[in-house]
């Protein structure tokens, strides 16, 4: 891991986003927001899953007008994404948003743009300038293709707009659906800039490609130390961008907060469910917010090593499992009650403190071994 790029820090609502502030996780709604009542559920399930941000969709004046109610009955920062129309991000900044989120290809002339920064200036609210590939303004796509190059030109466009302005409550985004591009685009924008820089790849297509996408170009950026809130962008329910999101961060030890499970392959050897009680033990330790590691094993042949390492966990014999904690055996448990246990265990470990005795980090370990 490189050093991490210093940035300029600003303010979220009251997330800090860039400088020394962790790493953000951002998602965006699906649904209507219009739909007060059903945005309103889906934002506070976003944060329910770990999200620190949230943006929504203003395609038309209802949907700006809505912005208010949706933000007071949430308590997570709000940014309203705007296309083609830059009224509608004047009346989000009227609405209480805590930034705005707009396209540099569509967002109309250098006039409306003004009045879009004086509106922001005058609340102090963020503005993200959010480049993406798919709709680059046209003189630079017939200038450079759909390159790095033109992401970046755009970007730096628009930042000098909002300087002359005297505006600097900038965070920048130059994404593309092609790993390759986007990578070069953040690292060339990343020294030519200090502002804040959120990351992602978009239109990154179904589960299983998109977060291998994403976790490949957020992940290589991340580790050169660029990057200072990031969305995963799936084609899927927005919880699971989240949960994409917050593994990338763990993965990459920027983020420690919360239940990580390590999972083995399994195979012929092993002698437990390594599947169905690994997603299990992950769904009801998901709302704890101490760092906890949770390994599940199948087998004698990695497992008593991570036994060993564990702060709690349960190995498979015939018939019964041995208990672990902090890396000693402490008891058998019968087969039919070892999860209650294991999960038990797990949550009175969070609930005293203990999350970091004799280990540097709490880990929970199944193993399934004779």
């Amino acid at each position: 891991m490189s050093p991490r790029r210093r940035s300029r820090s600003l303010h979220v609502g009251h997330v800090t986003v860039g400088g020394d502030a962790p790493i953000s996780v951002q998602s965006m709604a699906t649904t209507d927001t219009r739909d007060i009542v059903a945005t309103v559920q889906q934002l506070r399930a976003m944060q329910a899953t770990g999200a620190d941000i949230v943006r929504v969709a203003v395609p038309d004046l209802d949907a700006a007008r809505c912005l208010r109610r949706i933000r007071q009955e949430i308590g997570i920062p709000l940014v309203a994404d705007i296309h083609f129309d830059h009224r509608l991000a004047l009346e989000a900044v009227r609405q209480g948003v805590d930034c705005i989120r707009y396209n540099p290809g569509n967002i109309g002339s250098a006039a409306h743009l003004r009045a879009l920064v004086d509106a922001c200036k005058e609340r102090r609210v963020p503005i993200r300038i959010g480049v993406n590939a798919g709709s680059l303004e046209k003189d630079l796509r017939n200038k450079y293709g759909p390159t790095a190059e033109a992401l970046v030109a755009s970007a730096l466009r628009h930042v000098a707009v909002l300087e002359a302005q005297g505006y600097g409550e900038i965070k920048i985004s130059v994404k593309a659906t092609d790993v390759s591009t986007m990578v070069a685009a953040y690292r060339m924008l990343a020294v030519k800039v200090d502002y804040p820089l959120h990351l992602g790849v978009t239109e990154a297509g179904t589960p299983l490609p998109g977060t291998v996408k994403s976790a490949i170009g957020i992940g290589l950026l991340l580790a050169d130390g660029i990057g200072d809130t990031i969305r995963v962008s799936l084609a899927a329910d927005p919880l699971e961008e989240v949960k994409v999101g917050l593994a990338i961060l763990k993965a990459l030890g920027l983020r420690r907060q919360g239940a990580t499970v390590i999972a083995c392959p399994s195979c012929g050897r092993a002698r437990v469910d390594v599947f169905r009680m690994a997603a299990r033990v992950e769904e009801r330790l998901r709302a704890v917010k101490a760092d906890i590691r949770v390994a599940v094993m199948g087998c004698e042949v990695n497992g008593p090593g991570e036994a060993r390492e564990a702060d709690v966990g349960i190995a498979g014999a015939a018939g019964f499992y041995l208990l672990f904690r902090h890396g000693r055996i402490v008891g058998r448990v019968p087969e039919e009650s070892a999860e209650e246990t294991l999960v038990g265990e797990a949550l009175r470990i969070v609930k005293h403190g203990e999350t970091h005795v004799e280990a540097p980090r709490q880990r929970l370990v199944v193993l399934g071994g004779a």
